[in-house]
């Protein structure tokens, strides 16, 4: 018989032997099996800052792991080829949630990333992590465009410490013709993570044409401040060709330093550019006094001066993680 997957809001109704959107949920004999559990495909240990995560832990190493599958379809992916792989077509390692801290530690990272695709398809898997990990007394982070229900969102939560969510753009039109997905539940998720204690930052990949009109970026940074606060990281990503949008230009700069004036403008306190080199851009600055606080360089921190979570020259609280 059938079987409704209850996870994100697409509520896939899978019929027997076949997946949902995700490629990550089989109905096998009227039960719903997550076919990747502990076989993710990809196993690295990057530096915290490549997540981005600037607000936590920063100058860390930090285990990351995938497995195949998301439940968007976004034509710019940048790791389509496993985000939108089939199990049974991608090479995996075995790694059950109980080895993920040992793991970790090992090669001292002092946190775990369910990154790469879309952790929240391989839920179960992400939530055992999690929890093993936090007994642990590591951290766990996610990267995430966001797009699951409420109900199970609260139960992960639990056990996240931070999350770079992606906001594509504020427009469900937007979401519908390069996703295949709607904007609510990002906005639900976001709102929902930060007042669980998540230590929330924010990705905006601006893409020419599509996304990088004065009147979307001011909107977006605009229910940032109003929805998040304005303390809020938010980082802006240069677009390069690929997958199904290889016909566009990569973003120029000149957009993203356009981009970053816009949320400084509308009250925004940490606002990053990635994916391009800009003197600066990558800096950390205190909300008060607008002292440098920490340098990166790449994804590299050369020098941080939080001192428990204060500007050492004017005790301004910056927020984040940073211990």
């Amino acid at each position: 018989m059938a079987a409704q997957c209850n996870l994100c809001p697409k509520g896939c109704i899978i019929e027997p032997g076949q997946s949902g959107e995700c490629r990550v949920r089989i109905n096998v004999d009227g039960k719903l099996l997550a076919v990747t559990y502990g076989r993710p495909c990809a196993v690295n240990v990057d530096p915290v800052e490549k997540k981005p995560l600037f607000h936590f832990l920063p100058g860390t190493r930090i285990l990351s792991i995938a497995t195949v599958g998301c439940n968007l379809h976004c034509k710019n992916c940048q790791n389509w080829e496993i985000s939108q792989a089939n199990p049974e077509d991608t090479p995996a390692a075995e790694l059950p949630p109980e080895q993920m801290a040992e793991l970790a530690a090992r090669h001292d990272c002092l946190s775990v990333a369910y990154t790469y695709t879309e952790p929240l398809v391989y839920y179960e898997y992400t939530l055992d992590s999690c929890r093993h990990v936090k007994q642990a007394g590591l951290r766990n982070a996610l990267v995430t465009a966001g797009y699951i229900n409420e109900k199970p969102l609260r139960k992960l939560c639990e056990f996240v410490d931070a999350a770079n969510i992606d906001l594509k753009a504020l427009s469900d039109r937007f979401y519908r013709d390069i996703c295949q997905a709607t904007l609510q539940p990002v906005l639900n998720t976001l709102v929902v993570a930060k007042s669980l204690g998540v230590e929330v930052e924010v990705t905006n990949l601006v893409i020419p044409q599509l996304n990088d009109s004065d009147q979307m970026l001011t909107d977006l940074c605009r229910w940032l401040v109003r929805n998040l606060g304005r303390e809020t990281p938010l980082h802006f990503s240069r677009f390069f060709p690929q997958f199904q949008m290889r016909h566009l230009p990569p973003t120029p700069a000149t957009t993203l330093d356009r981009a970053r004036q816009i949320a400084e403008s509308e009250g925004l306190h940490h606002v990053y550019i990635g994916n391009l080199t800009r003197p600066g851009s990558e800096d950390t600055f205190c909300p008060g006094c607008r002292s440098p606080l920490v340098r990166r360089t790449g994804y590299y921190v050369q020098e941080n001066r939080i001192r428990a979570g204060r500007c050492p020259d004017c005790q301004t609280e910056v927020h984040g993680t940073w211990e």
